[in-house]
């Protein structure tokens, strides 16, 4: 069975890609929970002062003081973001990306068992699946996780071998689909 493998590698790599959901939730929380709380004290103090017409103590502020603090404000929000960058690309790049294909190379590996074409145009579905998943997600898991920017030269193969499988799994579809699991030939 051609697709086996792809079954067994788009499971291996789901654990691999879901496991940084509770990476990002242990590691990068932490920080993200602190720059909100602060966040939240610069903010709320803004607000009241917007409340009590930036009067402090009875006083008016000057202008010098009004912006000071509306500059910590923004700076707050800042180190919001800053402290939710990891995490967002993390969430957005391996972690869906690399769930998403392992996915697919499940569906595809189980979708080749009932597929009726030669041994060699299977063995190329499968394998271009494979290879696409590795230079696609795992390329962004390299850069991300572990700042290898040299990924970047050949990241862009993975996309466009994935695109390729799917429409090679297509045309193999339509030659031979069968409602039934099929022995290679």
């Amino acid at each position: 069975m051609i697709g086996k493998k792809n079954v067994v590698f788009g499971f291996l790599y789901l654990v691999i890609t879901a496991s940084l959901g509770p990476f990002m939730v242990v590691n990068l929380a932490p920080d993200i929970e602190k720059a909100v709380v602060e966040k939240q004290g610069i903010v709320g103090e803004i607000q009241q002062l917007e409340i009590d017409e930036f009067e402090k103590d009875l006083d008016p502020m000057a202008a010098e003081d009004i912006a000071k603090t509306n500059t910590g404000g923004l700076l707050s929000l800042n180190k919001v973001y800053n402290a939710e960058a990891p995490k967002n690309m993390i969430k957005a790049g391996p972690h869906a990306h690399g769930n998403l294909e392992a996915l697919l190379n499940i569906v595809v590996g189980i979708a080749l068992c009932f597929i009726a074409v030669s041994r060699k145009f299977k063995q190329a579905i499968s394998w271009i699946f494979i290879l696409g998943t590795i230079l696609h997600s795992g390329t962004l898991f390299l850069l991300v996780m572990f700042e290898q920017t040299w990924v970047l030269a050949i990241a862009p193969a993975g996309p466009v071998l994935l695109l390729l499988g799917l429409f090679l799994a297509g045309i193999a579809a339509a030659m031979g689909f069968r409602g039934e699991i099929v022995r290679d030939y």
